[in-house]
């Protein structure tokens, strides 16, 4: 089913009618394993990404995603993995993206979280990055790793109230997000500018780094770099 995505991703973006250009191609990484982060307004952005990048991505996605009816479907058909419950979510997300990282295959995520696909944000606006992605590219046991900084800029969309945000508490009852009124914006580009950021690479030097009290700043400082790429990025994209 995962070789049917890139396809997935391209008609559903032409069926809506998403313009989009990708910026700075020749950051791409080539060769070597990456990880992929990006800004994440829309439930487009993982068709976007995997429309953006030149090598098949495996893009991990929130808890409720996997179990929610309709969008489950389209998770399963864009290839993307669900994270598990909160209890073990950030040593099965390590343990299944270390699983599906390699040179010829990518992994992505969205470490801005559940909020901003809640709560809507302008379109250069970036919230708190977790750090979940930086504890994987220091951990995982791939020799050669890229980190790769992706903003997805939005020149003109649409937003259209979908379902009582409430309702996904029937999906997963631990995200504190849906325990809020209103309704689920649903963000619809229709012109998008992709902007690939500068490759964040690990080194063994900072492998070496990564352990005892280090290994928080270690994973706070690459949190940080990204998002700051992003946001600069974004600064250009907007516009």
């Amino acid at each position: 089913m995962f070789l049917a995505a890139p396809l997935v991703a391209r008609s559903l973006l032409t069926a809506l009618d998403v313009k989009m250009f990708v910026c700075y191609e020749h950051r791409l990484p080539q060769d070597i394993p990456v990880v992929v982060v990006s800004n994440h307004r829309s439930f487009l952005d993982a068709a976007i990404l995997i429309e953006a990048v030149p090598r098949p991505l495996r893009i991990a996605c929130h808890h409720y995603m996997g179990q929610t009816p309709i969008m489950r479907e389209m998770v399963h058909l864009l290839g993307c993995f669900p994270l598990a419950e909160p209890g073990h979510r950030q040593q099965q997300f390590i343990e299944r993206a270390t699983d599906l990282l390699t040179p010829q295959q990518w992994v992505g995520l969205f470490p801005e979280g559940t909020q901003p696909m809640v709560e809507p944000t302008k379109a250069q606006q970036v919230g708190k990055f977790q750090r979940g992605f930086a504890h994987l590219a220091f951990r995982t046991p791939r020799p050669n790793l890229a980190v790769l900084p992706v903003a997805i800029a939005s020149l003109e969309e649409t937003v259209y109230p979908t379902i009582p945000i409430r309702w996904l508490r029937w999906f997963d009852a631990s995200e504190p997000m849906f325990d809020r009124r209103g309704l689920h914006p649903m963000i619809v580009y229709r012109r998008a500018n992709v902007l690939i950021g500068r490759p964040y690479w690990i080194k063994s030097e900072h492998r070496q780094q990564y352990w005892g009290k280090q290994a928080k700043k270690i994973a706070t400082d690459l949190t940080e770099y990204c998002r700051q790429e992003i946001v600069e990025l974004l600064s250009q994209g907007c516009y």
